[in-house]
């Protein structure tokens, strides 16, 4: 890792959604049954992964223990949600790497999007108990409606911005994996891509963000006069297809309007 003098940036920057949670299943469940709210009963940031998510996570942590090791993280960075940071256990003791070969931080600003009055609501629930906020929502959509005690996409973005910022400071010519959630790694790509909202919905639009999918960049010299980060990766989830694993990307309990 030697960065050129005017590098701010990782070498590889590797973005990880945690796998499938206890969330995803009740939410999926509360869906089905047309439930208004998702039945769990723990806080959101103690929802564990279920065991199809510690399943892909393992998936995953042999993928990239195949890596060369030009490639493999020598940065982890976490999500504090037990989700996250159970996935980034596995991932480290699955590919086998070793304690002295990598940093582990654990960062609130990569957290989950909070949803305040919104949380565990389905979007049945919403449209029954707060259909003011259903409709701010259509009108405003998602990118900036901040539901109260909650945050919009804006919010996330604001944060995520610091956590860049930080990263392109502390962490240039290293290569960092970030274990997070759906939303913070669309709300990076708007960031390092320099998206506009209609880009970053109609990225969104497409497919939903499936768990323990890789979204990389790699350090790209040319992209500006300091360089800048150039996207290898998108939603990939062929470690867990070679695997044999089921592909999921149910959105968290707390997402009826994500």
């Amino acid at each position: 890792m030697n960065p050129k003098p005017t590098q701010i940036w990782p070498d590889l920057l590797y973005l990880v959604r945690h796998g499938e949670s206890a969330g995803n299943v009740a939410r999926e469940a509360a869906l089905r049954a047309g439930e208004a709210m998702i039945d769990i009963d723990v806080r959101d940031v103690d929802v564990p992964l279920s065991e199809l998510g510690q399943r892909q996570a393992i998936a995953l942590g042999r993928w990239f223990g195949a890596l060369p090791p030009e490639r493999r993280p020598t940065v982890l960075l976490t999500s504090p949600y037990l989700r996250a940071r159970h996935t980034a256990g596995l991932i480290v003791k699955t590919a086998g790497m070793s304690a002295d070969s990598y940093s582990l931080i654990v960062d609130e600003r990569f957290r989950e999007k909070e949803f305040g009055i919104l949380d565990r609501l389905t979007a049945v629930g919403i449209r029954e108990h707060y259909p003011d906020q259903a409709e701010f929502r259509r009108l405003l959509g998602k990118f900036f409606h901040r539901p109260p005690g909650g945050e919009s996409w804006c919010d996330v973005i604001l944060r995520l911005r610091s956590a860049t910022e930080m990263m392109s400071r502390e962490y240039c010519g290293e290569r960092v994996l970030i274990v997070s959630h759906a939303v913070v790694v669309l709300c990076m790509r708007y960031i390092l891509e320099h998206m506009t909202e209609a880009e970053l919905l109609a990225v969104d639009k497409k497919a939903d963000i499936a768990n323990c999918s890789v979204t990389s960049y790699q350090y790209d010299e040319s992209l500006s006069s300091r360089g800048g980060m150039r996207l290898e990766l998108y939603n990939f989830v062929a470690p867990l297809e070679e695997a044999g694993e089921i592909v999921t990307s149910e959105p968290d309990a707390t997402v009826g309007a994500r």
